[in-house]
């Protein structure tokens, strides 16, 4: 493990001093636990029969007509629950079980994290409560449904922007004082030492079967791999299968909202700059005094205002590049992939089909690109609707 979580200058816990022994808790059990044999069968279990992974590598043959070179997709929307999030809560959940924790917790943006923890809290028996913002609580109405469906509390946070920020700020206050029998199942590759390297680690299944896959399929590696960021979970999990392969180029894509010069956007790694925000150094969106900028994105589980560390230090490093495109893109190619696939995508994995869509006649026919598709769109279908009517 990197040294207390630490990736390059980025990283680290920076916490009150009461969560620390809950952090080496955590940690201790993650580093014994991972590599047990019986843990290890466990989660392999779950994830086969209870997941449903592997999941497929999709060739989308009419979308790549249209954009003029090929296009894979890793089917993560096929995931019981509908994203890559059960990946996580499933490792997370089973270590709270061998913990032996009463209740988990946890923050949710577009509510599939909190779908995917409040299905492992009924899968696992234990009771949980789930951290919300308001203002997502009534974007991701269905989600929200879904989660008391499973026997979860869901706790709206009006405070501040009423998004996924705030919801982590309530979350991690409420851990503080419930730290003897409470798990906090951290929902991205965010936040303090151990969480980012163990969602990491939990999400890395993604990367290990979309590089055995893409190999047998076409006989080689692809040019590029893509991922939506907001956190940077589902781009952290393709992106680990890939990033000792140097001739494979890495492309995160974070939303600019309604454009990056409007001031409201969530493109931290576009346009932020290095701060501290729940816990861990980051590039963060902030102004001069160090207030954190509200964000702003169609897409509610990418209306985040920080980053993971590992991806500052794949931009730092050069071996990521991120960029970003803009709501009404993302509108587009929400109709044009669902037209020409049959796939309705979630609006976060709709932003690294619109970095695609962009690249329209500038790759050669040749080239080959694998997608991560995060999510499926069900859940985003009211607000397509309200923003794009059909």
């Amino acid at each position: 493990m990197i040294e207390k979580g630490r990736f390059g200058q980025f990283g680290g816990f920076y916490v009150p001093e009461v969560l620390i022994p809950a952090l080496e808790d955590i940690e201790a059990a993650f580093l014994h636990y991972k590599d047990d044999p019986k843990f290890v069968a466990d989660l392999d279990n779950l994830y086969k029969n209870y997941a449903g992974r592997p999941t497929p590598l999709y060739y989308a043959s009419r979308f790549s007509e249209y954009v003029g070179f090929r296009v894979y997709i890793k089917r993560e929307d096929l995931l019981h629950g509908g994203a890559h999030k059960t990946n996580n809560t499933l490792g997370q959940g089973l270590l709270a079980k061998y913990m032996g924790k009463k209740k988990i917790i946890a923050e949710t943006g577009a509510g599939q994290h909190g779908l995917a923890t409040a299905m492992a809290g009924a899968l696992f028996g234990l009771e949980t409560k789930i951290f919300m913002g308001a203002v997502d609580v009534e974007r991701q109405s269905v989600n929200v449904h879904k989660m008391k469906l499973c026997g979860a509390e869901v706790v709206p946070i009006t405070a501040g922007s009423g998004t996924l920020k705030d919801a982590i700020n309530d979350a991690l206050r409420y851990w503080t004082s419930h730290v003897e029998d409470t798990f906090y199942i951290f929902g991205t590759v965010c936040g303090p030492h151990p969480f980012p390297t163990i969602v990491k680690h939990f999400q890395s299944p993604i990367g290990k079967e979309a590089h055995e896959q893409v190999l047998k399929e076409t006989g080689s590696l692809p040019d590029m791999v893509v991922a939506c960021v907001g956190g940077g979970s589902n781009a952290m999990g393709i992106f680990s299968g890939f990033i000792d392969d140097k001739d494979v180029k890495l492309i995160g894509v974070e939303p600019a909202g309604h454009g990056l010069d409007t001031g409201e956007h969530a493109a931290t790694l576009v346009a932020g700059t290095i701060g501290i925000f729940h816990g861990a150094k980051s590039y963060l969106l902030q102004d001069k005094e160090g207030q954190v900028h509200e964000t702003e994105s169609i897409s509610a589980g990418l209306d985040y205002p920080a980053v993971g560390p590992e991806h500052c230090m794949l931009k730092d490093a050069g071996r990521a590049e991120y960029v970003s495109v803009e709501d009404k893109d993302v509108l587009d190619t929400f109709h044009l992939f669902t037209k020409l696939e049959g796939i309705i995508p979630a609006l976060e994995s709709t932003h690294a089909l619109t970095w695609l869509v962009q690249q329209k006649g500038k790759f050669s026919a040749d080239t080959t690109i694998i997608a991560n598709l995060s999510g499926r769109g069900d859940k985003d279908v009211g607000i397509v609707e309200e923003h794009s009517p059909v």
